[in-house]
């Protein structure tokens, strides 16, 4: 098949060897169940709260404020649902407040609230470079908003947000502050005292951990109505079986990711400034999005003009190199990103992105192997375009 290179790890990680390595027990020899009350249900109660603990030590926060789903989307989900609905029902409070360049697990769920039960919206406008306004972010909340929801890093242009300056503004008016850190967790600060957020979102296969499992950090007195009903597990906030192997991988791949963080983040950024001054310098037409220096160090996005974003994919699976694109899709009809045309992008340049990414495994040969590949792809296309007078 030729060389392979993997250039998307935005979309998911590869399970670290000592994460599968720590999980291993979990699933046959320490395989009961953490309700139990017996000598099996209670080793794997133990290796759960164990995970905890060092969940939240990362976090520095509470063990008890750490509650474990299947992934960032359920995490988003019960965030948004379970306190919405609360503060709704306790408060009056039915207004939500969130930004047009969400991940959909967010903006999705904001909109099923606000068609089915009686909640309102707001979303903040964005800068070109895809930062919050963070004046119209103060001035969209009101009295009757329930939560404000605003993710850490884009996954689709690697932008960070200013999350503690925006807690701190609606702590101050009395609103609880939710953020998808989906993207940022392994790579940027995930300390909820200096976040100063209520509740934040992880998923464990985008730092090296396994998929199917994810958390959500909810602080002591946020009131959650459980997004899914059933027993008293994970303090009534969550019901259903824990997932012991999944749960110790998850809480052992974010300590690697902390532990070995400053080499890890050496190595993406070294890569990544790779990939964008060799693109740059090699191909006309061309842009990065998002913000030049706000953004996810493994992480660069660009629009290719007069380039099918589609299109281009394929031509990168051919010549072996794995990336992605905010406006791909399965079906043949791709419709442009929403965050790109958030951002200002008109739709002809919204379907012609490309996000790139690396990870620990990626090399320099890879990155070049990949700069030749985008470069001799999109040369093809165009030469393709121009030849059929498009």
């Amino acid at each position: 098949m030729g060389r392979s290179v993997y250039l998307d790890y935005s979309a998911t990680t590869p399970t670290d060897a000592r994460v599968v390595e720590a999980m291993m027990p979990y699933f046959t020899t320490f395989f009961g169940n953490a309700s139990s009350a017996h000598r099996y249900g209670r080793k794997a109660e133990q290796a759960v709260e164990d995970a905890r603990a060092t969940i939240a030590r990362l976090l520095h926060c509470k063990h008890e404020e750490v509650v474990f789903t299947s992934c960032g989307s359920e995490s988003n989900n019960l965030a948004l649902r379970g306190a919405g609905v609360a503060r709704k029902q306790r408060e009056g409070r039915g207004h939500l407040v969130t930004t047009p360049i969400e991940h959909s697990a967010v903006g999705k769920t904001v909109d099923v609230l606000c068609d089915t039960m009686g909640f309102t919206k707001s979303l903040v406008s964005v800068s070109r470079d895809g930062r919050v306004d963070s004046e119209a972010f103060v001035e969209t909340l009101r009295e009757d908003t329930a939560v404000a929801s605003v993710i850490y890093a884009n996954n689709e242009v690697g932008t960070v947000q200013p999350i503690a300056q925006l807690a701190a503004v609606a702590r101050q008016k009395g609103v609880l502050f939710h953020t998808d850190a989906v993207q940022a967790a392994g790579q940027l600060s995930l300390d909820v005292r200096e976040l100063g957020v209520d509740m934040m979102s992880l998923s464990a296969h985008k730092f090296y951990g396994p998929k199917g499992v994810g958390a959500l950090y909810v602080r002591e007195g946020v009131p959650l109505v459980p997004s899914q009903s059933g027993g008293s597990h994970e303090g009534g906030r969550r019901a259903g079986t824990l997932n012991t192997p999944l749960i110790v991988g998850m809480a052992k791949a974010l300590q690697l990711a902390y532990e070995e963080r400053e080499q890890r983040l050496a190595h993406y950024l070294h890569l990544r400034n790779m990939l964008k001054e060799g693109i740059l310098s090699r191909v006309s037409d061309v842009e990065v999005t998002g913000h030049p220096e706000q953004r996810l160090p493994s992480h660069i996005s660009f629009i290719f003009g007069g380039i099918d974003g589609n299109q281009l994919l394929m031509h990168l699976d051919i010549r072996g190199v794995a990336a992605s694109s905010a406006s791909a899709c399965k079906t043949g009809n791709p419709e442009p990103s929403g965050v790109l045309l958030a951002l200002g992008y008109s739709r002809e340049q919204a379907l012609g992105s490309l996000r790139l990414s690396v990870g620990q495994d990626t090399t320099e040969d890879d990155v070049i192997f990949a700069i030749d590949a985008i470069v001799d792809a999109v040369t093809a296309l165009r030469k393709l375009k121009a030849s059929l007078g498009r």
